[in-house]
């Protein structure tokens, strides 16, 4: 071979051109499906071939490998395992909202789709859904292509009666490009096309009037709002979420619907991974009580009724595939051939366009078939004018057919058929035969003509077939809409066993938490000299406020705090403290609950617990304190406080009502009782202890061993505005506690 014999290309142009032919076949004839029947090439070649074996929803089932066989060795030159692939998709009720292969054995579950047996042991045919692609086939609807030997000739298009690539929707990765459709309700579907065959001009907000949104095969909710579903349908792109539905019984959460392709087992598998990390305290127990007649059944067991479900799911749906993300992308290959992304208005009146054109064949390719018969039996009719003629010439000449020709004028294929009649159809009943049969077909001639040439009866043969496939075929949907999900993931603090705890302060700063509330704290046991400080009760799951004597709060979870069966450790360990200060008080509780806060300058405040935590180590400033003074303990506030009793070191008592005393975030706060800042100073006065009161509280007053007690008739005589000086009780001096005694009634003790 000589040079001159070769064609010169650049490589650059040779790697253009075939990586854009490569990708044009991805596109055209593996990825993405016509608009025309929803399907893919593989799709339809699987479900010709099975109708070519004769495998309608009417007849037995045969072995897959057969049909698989048929597939690749005629239409689909590629691997077997990819061909069964497609076959079993479309015979999940899972995968396809309306499967189009009904198949006998093990097909896969949801819970793992890949689990279906090889194709020697499966069996399969059409389901009676398939025939609304097929069943116009052999009717002059579509053109037909060789196959990829062109031994055989293939449908280029199914005549699909109904938008299928709305109803099954499908998914698809070819080169630069995808398709992501999700399933829909027919009747929706349906009743969408019929309005826009009466009215063409119907808007996207009147057709979203009546398509709701997605539906798929079972109940798990979508969740998208109405504005991301008309984005969403106008762009033809967008994204929507689907959620499992739950239900509870007693302690027990039920799952019995899934998102759209999640696994039930993997679910189950990130479930116990966080029960391992024991992120899930409030569940005990897994199981998948799933069956052949409830395929999808998982259980929760909670740890008690009291725990709330819809917080425990509502964490779940951001942590796991109990909530999946999906996205839409309407790109199809449309009726003149190439890729498109559609919007919903669009996608259904392209469809409407080529359900015309198809029904234009099917009546002009029938027509053909009535004028051929009509043909026919105007030659067969001519025979009973003059059979014995006929019979003569068909007995005694040597060339019947042309004689007969040219006696009554026929055509060639009339002069064939009136040779083709046997002699018992040339009785008198069977003339009657054929001026029937030629009377009926000229009337469905007459109608055939008059839909072809009105496009109102075109519309409303469409329209009316359309309703009787709805009769037949029809569902409500299934997947509820919801607008907005709940979804969130536990805080730290959500995921900690909530159980009552006692947090205990010690004089030099060591800090525990014992479970419950009815420890004694002074029965503890305390390293050498040191003794009670303060105590808290509250919950595991709430933050322990620590105050110190320079006014300043720390926060530390109470359920990282060691344990009360030890001595506890440091709190200078967990806080970055000023150096010297002595920690005073512990605090614990609700946002919302109140203490009284305190120095012994004779200033406070009432506060909500809130404003104590604090996110840093360093603490936060949260008492200013006058010069001498020093923070004494907080003091819950309890509902049914109405007074607070302050006295001084030198034992003079004021008590006045609570609500003389403001609440603040922080601050310095305003007088309590009134102590002279000489005598502060000098360290000779100063408040020494308050308490709160009820009306029918008793206060006891503590000095050394010694104790007296004011009963409400008696501390009223105390009773004046905040910020005086009080009144002496006794001859008493250095009190070292005052306590709340609250008498209750017989009934409530």
């Amino acid at each position: 071979m000589t040079k001159d014999q070769f064609n010169s290309i650049s490589l650059k142009k040779y790697a253009e051109e075939s990586y854009l032919n490569y990708a044009m076949y991805v596109i055209l004839d593996r990825a993405l499906p016509n608009v025309g029947d929803g399907l893919k090439p593989v799709q339809r070649r699987i479900l010709y071939a099975m109708s070519e074996l004769g495998l309608d929803a009417t007849s037995k089932y045969k072995k897959s490998a057969r049909t698989v066989g048929d597939v690749i060795g005629k239409f689909h030159p590629h691997g077997d395992s990819a061909a069964y692939e497609a076959m079993v998709l479309m015979a999940q009720n899972f995968s396809f909202k309306y499967p189009l292969v009904d198949g006998q054995g093990n097909w896969g579950s949801q819970d793992d789709p890949k689990s279906f047996a090889a194709m020697r042991y499966t069996e399969s045919k059409l389901t009676n859904f398939a025939n609304l692609l097929i069943s116009e086939l052999k009717s002059g609807t579509v053109d037909w292509q060789p196959n990829f030997d062109g031994s055989l000739l293939e449908p280029v298009i199914f005549p699909s009666k109904v938008p299928m690539i709305l109803l099954n929707g499908t998914s698809g990765i070819a080169v630069g490009m995808a398709t992501d459709i999700p399933s829909h309700n027919i009747n929706e579907i349906i009743d969408a096309a019929v309005r826009l065959l009466d009215k063409p001009k119907s808007t996207l907000k009147e057709l979203l009037k009546i398509i709701k949104g997605p539906d798929f095969s079972n109940e798990a909710e979508i969740i998208i709002n109405d504005e991301e579903l008309e984005e969403m349908y106008l762009t033809g792109r967008g994204g929507f979420k689907i959620q499992a539905h739950w239900e509870q019984e007693k302690n027990q959460i039920i799952i019995n619907a899934l998102p759209y392709q999640a696994s039930g087992s993997k679910i189950l598998e990130q479930i116990a991974e966080q029960m391992v990390n024991k992120k899930l305290p409030m569940v005990v127990d897994l199981t998948d009580e799933g069956d052949h007649e409830e395929p999808v059944r998982l259980v929760i067991t909670l740890r008690s009724n009291r725990v709330n479900a819809q917080d425990l799911m509502n964490h779940l749906f951001a942590s796991t595939d109990l909530q999946k993300t999906y996205r839409m992308n309407m790109n199809l290959i449309s009726l003149k051939g190439g890729p498109k992304v559609f919007s919903l208005v669009e996608l259904l009146k392209e469809w409407l366009v080529f359900r015309k054109n198809t029904v234009k064949r099917k009546l002009e390719h029938r027509l053909d078939q009535v004028n051929d018969r009509l043909h026919v039996l105007e030659g067969l009719l001519t025979v009973f004018i003059d059979i014995d003629k006929v019979i003569k010439i068909i007995r005694k000449s040597d060339e019947p057919k042309k004689e007969l020709i040219k006696t009554f004028k026929l055509s060639d294929i009339q002069a064939n058929a009136i040779l083709e009649i046997r002699l018992r159809q040339l009785a008198k009943l069977e003339q009657l035969k054929l001026e029937n049969e030629r009377d009926e077909l000229v009337n469905e001639q007459n109608n055939i003509e008059k839909i072809l040439k009105s496009k109102t009866r075109l519309k409303t043969l469409i329209k009316n077939e359309l309703i009787e496939i709805k009769e037949e075929f029809g569902e409500e949907r299934k997947s509820p809409i919801i607008h907005e999900s709940n979804a969130k993931v536990f805080s730290e603090e959500e995921t900690i066993v909530t159980e009552p705890i006692t947090v205990v302060l010690s004089e030099a700063g060591w800090i525990r938490s014992a479970k419950g509330h009815d420890i004694d704290p002074t029965s503890l046991s305390y390293r050498g000299d040191d003794s009670l400080q303060d105590f808290a009760r509250g919950k595991s799951n709430q933050l322990a406020v620590f105050l110190d004597s320079n006014g300043k709060a720390y926060s530390i979870p109470s359920h990282s705090l060691p344990s009360a069966r030890g001595m506890g450790e440091p709190i200078t360990g967990r806080l970055n403290a000023d150096s010297g200060v002595k920690f005073i008080s512990s605090v614990i509780g609700a946002d919302d609950d109140r203490f009284l806060i305190m120095n012994s300058a004779g200033y406070g405040y009432i506060s909500e617990y809130k404003n104590m935590i604090s996110n840093k180590k360093t603490g936060r400033a949260f008492m200013k304190l006058p010069d001498h003074a020093e923070m004494l303990k907080a003091i819950p506030v309890r509902e049914n406080h109405t007074h607070i009793a302050a006295v001084s070191n030198i034992g003079k008592l004021l008590i006045f009502e609570l609500d003389e005393l403001p609440i603040l975030g922080k601050g310095k706060g305003n007088k309590i009782i009134n102590i002279p800042k000489d005598k502060l100073s000098a360290g000779e006065e100063f408040m020494a202890h308050a308490q709160l009161l009820a009306i029918d509280s008793s206060l006891k007053i503590e000095v050394g061993k010694r104790s007296v007690t004011l009963k409400p008739k008696d501390w009223s005589e105390y009773i004046l505005s905040r910020a005086k000086r009080g009144k002496k009780v006794g001859k008493l001096i250095n009190i070292e506690r005052l306590t709340e005694e609250i008498k209750f009634k017989e009934k409530e003790s």
